[in-house]
């Protein structure tokens, strides 16, 4: 299952990583409306989403049911760094303490504790 597992957490690092991809093309200015959509960085991104969206499917031939959704909740966590990475932008307070609170509830869960 381990295996699945981590198949499934790459899958959502993938998806996060889409996700930066995506907001760094919305910040650009487009000549019209269909380029906004048929340009290389959203088609890519995209892709890459198709490409996470299969690592999901193979997770869950192991994964139970009940632990998938665990799993991708650490999406937020991804989307967080990487935005700070890559964007710039401010973990607040706010958003740090709910990090923390998925954090432990991604432990809890995964454990038993």
């Amino acid at each position: 299952m381990l295996k699945y597992a981590l198949i499934m957490l790459t899958g959502t690092f993938i998806a996060s990583c889409s996700q930066i991809v995506l907001k760094k093309a919305a910040e650009k200015e487009y000549a019209s409306k269909i380029a906004e959509y048929l340009n290389p960085m959203v088609m890519g991104a995209y892709i890459v989403f198709f490409g996470a969206s299969l690592c999901s499917v193979i997770g869950y031939k192991m994964v139970p049911l009940s632990i998938g959704p665990i799993l991708e909740a650490t999406g937020y966590i991804w989307v967080a760094i990487l935005g700070k990475i890559f964007l710039g932008e401010h973990i607040s307070k706010k958003k740090g303490l709910g990090l923390l609170v998925i954090i432990v509830g991604i432990v809890i869960a995964s454990f038993g504790i």
